[in-house]
């Protein structure tokens, strides 16, 4: 496990906007809750609690991958609005130590969905 560094800086903090997943036409998530985690040089990436994701449109996928910071990652594939995208969103369900925060949530790949939007 490798922890944040200078070299490699690794911040979660509470997003206070309202963050939309659509994909289809449809919201497959949206909250106020959402924890932005922002790594390196990286794009943010915002992690939705999985109790405001409509979890009856996601199927664990057989994938999975490491991250020498944050831990293990499932992934999900995403159906709706008559599509369907594999692998879209993914999840650290026990994340080490310095992504706690994440833990329980889903992050979603900008390019798998229509659209993933931070409303001021």
């Amino acid at each position: 496990m490798k922890v944040s560094s200078p070299d490699h800086p690794i911040a979660i903090a509470p997003n206070p906007n309202r963050i939309r997943i659509v994909l289809g036409g449809v919201i497959v998530a949206e909250t106020t809750r959402a924890m932005t985690l922002r790594e390196g040089t990286f794009p943010p990436v915002h992690y939705v609690p999985r109790e405001d994701a409509q979890l009856d449109l996601f199927d664990r996928t057989e994938r999975q991958s490491h991250c020498p910071y944050k831990g293990d990652a499932t992934y999900f594939t995403v159906t709706a609005g008559g599509l369907e995208r594999r692998d879209a969103a993914w999840s650290y369900e026990a994340p080490f130590e310095g992504a706690k925060a994440i833990a329980g949530h889903l992050a979603f790949y900008p390019n798998k969905v229509d659209a993933i939007e931070e409303l001021y």
